[in-house]
């Protein structure tokens, strides 16, 4: 099970990439009431208002749902909910790791909210790992 903890007004973590059929949590740990819900067309519901108890919601196909609260305008979230485990999330430093990849060829994609993905082809091999870099942003704009 996963979690997207309501806290001063916000949904933390902001991103959470999960596998389809995950559960999430939604606690809501401040003293008012909050509305977790969606309209994504990967997947729609809407908690209620609640205030203490924690909500649960299972992801049974893959997509972005994005998530809200009808209270609170600035409470954003996005839930990418993926095919297969072979994911990660940056850290602060812009730094991923992605474990336990089988030998084989695969396809990665690095993914923004806000910006176009970019993907690239590798090769994993049998013993090793694989160093990518990506710089996402948009591509042909004026140069001034």
């Amino acid at each position: 099970m996963q979690v997207v903890t309501q806290k001063d007004a916000l949904f933390k973590p902001h991103l959470l990439p999960i596998v389809v059929g995950t559960t999430v949590e939604w606690p809501n740990q401040d003293e008012i009431l909050h509305n977790v819900y969606s309209f994504s067309e990967t997947k729609q519901f809407d908690l209620g208002l609640y205030k203490s108890e924690a909500k649960k919601i299972t992801f049974e196909k893959p997509g972005r749902v994005d998530v809200f609260c009808s209270i609170h305008s600035k409470m954003h979230c996005v839930v990418l909910v993926l095919t297969n485990p072979y994911f990660a999330a940056t850290d602060a430093k812009g730094s991923f790791t992605i474990t336990n990849v089988p030998p084989g060829n695969y396809r990665v994609k690095a993914w923004h909210e806000r910006l176009p993905p970019q993907v690239k082809e590798i090769t994993m091999p049998e013993k090793g790992g694989v160093k990518l870099d990506f710089v996402l942003g948009i591509k042909g704009l004026p140069q001034y």
